[in-house]
């Protein structure tokens, strides 16, 4: 392993995000929108799935999004975007993973969270 991947896994194990310093920050922030993407944890009540006969129900949801979706969501907090604004965007990323596994399944589902309890973003 190169010294530059040591530093961003190194970043990438920080909790917290304002203290690391602003190159490293900023190569973190490039993988993720280019190549690695970043985790999302999102507990929340009322999953709804058009096309699926599920009910809604709490669900407890890790997985790894895309580089697309890593980016869209960057650029909203950059624009000082609220949680709730990242809703929508995590909801497609989730769709895209956890409830199609990535178009190969489940054809046309869309999940929608209606009440979000947690929801962490992760490098």
């Amino acid at each position: 392993m190169t010294t530059r991947q040591k530093r961003l896994q190194a970043a990438l194990a920080e909790e917290a995000e304002s203290e690391w310093q602003p190159q490293v920050r900023a190569q973190v922030r490039e993988a993720a929108v280019t190549s690695r993407g970043m985790m999302v944890n999102v507990t929340a009540f009322g999953f709804t799935c058009k096309g699926s006969s599920d009910d809604g129900r709490e669900r407890q949801v890790t997985t790894a999004i895309s580089p697309a979706y890593a980016k869209q969501i960057l650029e909203l907090q950059e624009a000082s975007a609220t949680e709730e604004d990242l809703h929508l965007i995590v909801a497609e990323a989730i769709t895209e993973w956890y409830f199609t596994d990535w178009g190969t399944r489940a054809h046309g589902l869309a999940a929608d969270f209606t009440q979000v309890l947690k929801m962490e973003l992760r490098f």
